[in-house]
């Protein structure tokens, strides 16, 4: 009796040259490559060598550059190849379009935020790797996601955690979630050593390998801030359910804590592709080349309480959380540019939470978003209320 064979399954990389897509990319090929997926879509923002050579080997229809000044040089790059080429944002929202079972929405910024919109409306699952999309336009996004009909799957490792270990049919019983973070390089430093902090120090994570931006954004706690308020979205949860609690060894991912007293905790050596291995075969788990946990090595795991005067950030996501409307686009895109003011040298490091908060007063009566446009308004207005104030 002969058997039909089952087609691939359809996937789109959104953001395939930073380091969620190339572990994504390095995923998929670890679980068969082109015999078990087929890549509609890779986009990436300036690195027009490794988006080419990634569409090549990764057979994708269509490879879209972000920068549409590297266009023509993305064009000659994969001339002859049949693969199709785009740019901008145009580009970004014709990948958005394109027909994909899967997409991994890993572009940084406000930039990713209406394609991934445009690929939940159209009923794509979206593995979600990006936080604007939640922290900006939470209600938004959730709302297409329902409407659309496909699953919303977390690939930030503390929320991928969460999602292991909420049962699903518990819900009503969950009582807090409780986020953990490594505490960065300056867990342990006074508030006037982090006064004179560089870019060098401030990037030096002592567990995770990530970009420049991300990895200063960790120091600050201010990537644990966005992820709060991610996770209020993500789990329909009410601020004060959600905790942070610092873990330096960064063994356990997060938790979950119920009304009976118990506490389920997500385990694992700090390895994105776990994340991203998760989302990809949900709700199956995949045989993936990770590091195994030795627990009689492992010795000990370490647990305190942020200090919120060292890392003000947090306290501002509750205050977001809490007054709800667009704090959350305001309190993000201020951050922005006081951490591009603090890369520049424009701007001291704990001076980027004090830019923000200020920021986020002065913008408490913006109306709630009923639209994107309405987001990406927030989002313009509080960038140019934190360029002044630190000009």
């Amino acid at each position: 009796m002969m058997t039909s064979k089952i087609a691939p399954r359809r996937l789109s990389i959104f953001g395939s040259t930073g380091s969620i897509g190339q572990n994504t990319l390095n995923v998929i090929d670890h679980l068969g490559g082109r015999d078990n997926f087929e890549i509609s879509v890779l986009t990436g923002n300036g690195n027009v060598e490794l988006l080419a050579q990634q569409a090549k080997s990764s057979g994708a229809q269509l490879a879209v550059i972000a920068n549409d000044r590297h266009y023509e040089s993305l064009k000659s790059e994969l001339s002859g190849s049949g693969i199709a080429v785009a740019a901008g944002k145009s580009g970004l929202m014709e990948a958005a379009d394109r027909e994909a079972d899967w997409v991994m929405a890993a572009i940084v910024g406000t930039a990713g935020l209406a394609p991934t919109l445009a690929a939940a409306r159209r009923g794509a699952d979206i593995a979600l790797a990006n936080k604007e999309c939640l922290v900006s336009a939470g209600d938004l996004f959730i709302e297409a996601v329902k409407n659309g009909g496909g699953k919303l799957l977390p690939v930030d490792s503390e929320h991928n955690a969460i999602f292991q270990v909420l049962e699903e049919n518990q819900r009503h019983a969950v009582e807090r979630i409780i986020l953990t973070a490594s505490g960065g390089p300056f867990r342990t430093s006074s508030l006037e050593e982090m006064a004179n902090v560089t870019v060098e120090t401030a990037r030096a994570h002592p567990r995770w390998s990530m970009g420049l931006k991300i990895s200063i954004d960790s120091a600050s706690l201010f990537n644990k801030a966005l992820e709060m308020i991610e996770a209020k979205h993500l789990f329909g949860l009410r601020p004060e359910q959600v905790e942070v609690i610092v873990h330096p060894q960064s063994v356990i991912h997060s938790m979950v804590g119920y009304t009976d007293g118990s506490v389920l905790a997500q385990l694992g050596a700090p390895d994105m592709r776990t994340a991203i291995g998760y989302a990809l075969s949900h709700p199956r788990r995949a045989n993936l080349p990770i590091e195994r946990l030795d627990f009689a090595k492992l010795a000990r795991l370490d647990f305190e309480a942020p200090d919120e005067k060292r890392f003000p950030a947090l306290r501002l996501a509750r205050l977001a959380m809490t007054r709800g409307g667009v704090q959350g686009a305001v309190l993000n895109g201020a951050k922005e540019v006081a951490l591009e003011a603090f890369i520049e040298g424009r701007l001291p490091f704990l001076a980027m939470a004090e830019i923000t908060e200020k920021v986020m007063d002065d913008l408490i009566d913006l109306p709630a978003a009923a639209t994107m446009d309405d987001v990406f308004a927030a989002d313009k207005e509080a960038r140019q209320r934190a360029a002044g104030l630190i000009r």
